[in-house]
């Protein structure tokens, strides 16, 4: 039997700290970090991180939808970032580390435009919802080294996201 993978591509600050919460379940057959948005062919970690390339540190999904839905992917990703901030995530400033989903599909954009819409209407946060869905462009891997960081570099990993305030942020906001 030949499962049908799909892709599923989102931006949420740091690639490093994106990983992880969609690592772990059955039906997610990789995440990869990498860059996505962007002007510049092949950029590098060097490239992008002066936010002139235009591209978005994101992480690409491969998934069986047939085990994992995109909606549930959904679920995880916005509680991963803090959808009113256009500059950046926590401590990662600038274009490079804004949130967003880019879609694959015409179902994608509908379900991510859907959940866009509830969040807003939860009136969770006193600010705008600016995290933006676009389409999926060319999707870069970033070097090797950026690849599970979190299961490569544990103390590195453990130490940025600490200092990040993304985790208080999540605790305060969404449990």
């Amino acid at each position: 039997m030949n499962k049908k993978l799909e892709y599923a591509t989102f931006a949420g600050g740091c690639f490093w700290c994106m990983v992880k919460p969609f690592d772990q379940f059955d039906g997610i057959e990789k995440v990869v970090s990498g860059y996505t948005g962007g002007h510049v062919e092949n950029p590098s970690y060097e490239q992008v991180k002066t936010g002139t390339t235009g591209h978005y540190e994101a992480v690409q999904i491969t998934y069986d939808p047939a085990v994992f839905s995109y909606q549930k992917l959904l679920d995880i990703f916005w509680p991963q970032v803090d959808p009113t901030d256009d500059g950046g995530q926590f401590q990662d400033r600038g274009s490079q580390y804004r949130a967003a989903v880019f879609y694959h599909t015409e179902e994608q954009r509908l379900l991510a435009e859907e959940s866009k819409q509830a969040l807003i209407r939860s009136n969770r946060f006193s600010k705008p919802v600016v995290t933006e869905i676009l389409p999926a462009q060319i999707f870069y891997p970033a070097e090797e080294y950026h690849q599970d960081f979190y299961k490569k570099n544990k103390q590195e990993y453990e130490q940025d996201r600490a200092q990040s305030g993304r985790d208080e942020f999540i605790q305060e906001n969404w449990q």
